[in-house]
């Protein structure tokens, strides 16, 4: 009972930590047309310390304020469509995070974190690109026209993900250290 009251409790408190990234991220877009994801940092760990479905979760609360903050751009072209890439890439990258950690963890604790800090944001991405060629792709032609790209591909490259991309790729290889000394603590504790 007391293992999983802890998990509980520790669950909540990355999940309200999801809620606010992704909040702070909405007031402060520094780049480009979309949010840079705060947010998968805290997934990364949630996900290692409590598994891949808890990844998962943090992944569909990432998901769901992604929703009501930053997808309008895509709500007005495809409802359905915006909401099974937005939970879809959400859900997705807190899973491959835990799945990752989980089968790299007993042979090497840096390296499970590393590469699940690095295939977070890679689905993430992967995802939101796959969601813009199956659901969006006629828009994006039009805006890729009109922002005066060579080809859609590039332009969905080159202006929907390319820098928030590198800088959500740059924050959690940066912080996988210090992901690594929260994981330790957090693994002492339970």
């Amino acid at each position: 009972m007391k293992e999983s009251t802890k998990k509980l409790t520790g669950l909540g408190l990355i999940t309200a930590i999801v809620i606010v990234l992704q909040l702070f991220a909405v007031i402060i877009r520094p780049t480009g047309i979309f949010n840079i994801s705060l947010v998968l940092v805290p997934i990364v760990v949630g996900a290692a310390l409590y598994g891949y479905k808890a990844g998962a979760w943090l992944g569909f609360v990432f998901g769901v304020i992604v929703l009501f903050t930053d997808a309008g751009a895509f709500l007005v072209i495809s409802v359905p469509g915006t909401v099974v890439t937005v939970l879809a890439k959400g859900i997705c990258c807190g899973l491959v995070a835990g799945i990752v950690y989980n089968l790299l963890e007993k042979k090497n604790r840096v390296v499970a974190v590393i590469a699940a800090a690095v295939l977070c944001p890679i689905t993430n991405t992967g995802i939101f690109l796959i969601g813009c060629r199956l659901f969006f792709m006629n828009t994006i032609n039009e805006w890729s026209a009109a922002a005066g790209y060579s080809s859609a591909g590039a332009y969905m490259i080159l202006a929907l993900v390319g820098v928030n991309f590198l800088i959500e790729m740059a924050v959690n290889i940066v912080l996988s250290s210090a992901i690594v000394q929260i994981i330790k603590i957090g693994k002492k504790e339970s």
